[in-house]
């Protein structure tokens, strides 16, 4: 296969686990999805970035494979982390409510569709469940068939942003009620979805969630496809996106000096997403307003089109751990 048409066949998953704070062990898990148990590479397999967070004690595994491979590279890096992750020992500001909390799929080629990524995930929650015995599932997206619920609105009916979560009380979709020891999962497809961080230099989450509030995509003037908390955060306050891609081309620019939302498209259909910048922009004049400095922005991973063409390069250069390869940490 060459690169073009391996290209055209990938997709991601940004595996989210609970432990940050031994990154050893995160990277064990990292390494499961790219060799088998006998040391051998798995074809068509990369993780391009790791990214820890000490304070939330949540790691972000970027894996990207052709959709054939996707399936057993993701299954064998859960298994490891349930392996080693205890949810009875986990601490950490983020609302998390597994030891592999969340294991989304995007597709990234244009011969993928949400088919597909459907297809896959739910044979990664049957999968986890029978190979780790007492996971549990709660699928969203376009695994979560008829209904193809998103995630925010599945993790808020299964308990997942309240400060103490009932396991007791949920049903899940795949496998026995939750278990202490291995939480939740979330398992699902959608288009990409990134993940933005502003950071405020305040401690006063009442400033911190007021912003999140306007940004959010449910308020009016609120920007599209992001969903938004405010969390405490290295003594600051992070407010933490997540950056759904949604149909169309994007908005048209205002003016000679303004860029175009970044695009790309699934099945021939056209999707946009909210450039970083603009949500740092406007993170920035609403804290302004209050008098509150921002303190950094980041990206955590990569935008689809970055995470694609990484991949390529990764995949044509033969580097499964590309993570270990990239002189600066990309968050």
């Amino acid at each position: 296969m060459t690169t073009t048409s391996m290209g055209r066949r990938l997709v991601t998953c940004l595996l989210n686990v609970s432990e940050a704070r031994r990154k050893d062990l995160v990277e064990r898990v990292a390494k499961a999805a790219l060799y088998d148990s006998q040391g051998v590479r798995r074809d068509g397999t990369t993780v391009l970035n790791i990214f820890n967070d000490r304070d939330y004690n949540r790691s972000v595994i970027t894996i990207v494979a052709t959709v054939e491979a996707i399936r057993e590279a993701v299954l064998s890096a859960c298994e490891k982390a349930c392996e080693l992750f205890d949810m009875r020992d986990h601490s950490g500001v983020h609302p998390c409510l597994g030891a592999v909390d969340l294991v989304p799929i995007y597709p990234l080629g244009e011969d993928v569709g949400p088919d597909d990524c459907a297809r896959e995930s739910r044979a990664v929650a049957v999968g986890l469940t029978e190979r780790v015995p007492g996971t549990s599932v709660f699928l969203f997206g376009w695994a979560d068939a008829p209904h193809q619920r998103g995630l925010a609105q599945r993790r808020k009916e299964m308990g997942w942003f309240k400060k103490t979560p009932d396991l007791n009380g949920v049903r899940p979709c795949v496998g026995p009620v939750p278990c202490q020891r291995f939480g939740l999962t979330g398992v699902g497809a959608s288009p990409y979805v990134m993940n933005c961080n502003v950071t405020i230099d305040t401690q006063d989450l009442t400033v911190g969630r007021r912003i999140a509030a306007a940004i959010r995509e449910s308020t009016p003037g609120g920007l599209p496809g992001v969903q938004v908390l405010a969390l405490p955060h290295e003594g600051a306050v992070e407010i933490a996106c997540n950056v759904e891609s949604v149909p169309g081309a994007g908005p048209s620019p205002t003016d000679a000096a303004a860029a175009p939302w970044p695009s790309f498209s699934i099945g021939g259909r056209p999707y946009c997403h909210v450039p970083a910048r603009l949500i740092a922009a406007r993170v920035a004049r609403l804290a302004g307003d209050q008098g509150v400095a921002t303190k950094r922005a980041a990206l955590v991973g990569f935008t689809p089109i970055e995470c694609r063409g990484l991949a390529e390069l990764a995949l044509s250069r033969g580097i499964a751990e590309f993570w270990k390869e990239q002189q600066s940490v990309r968050m």
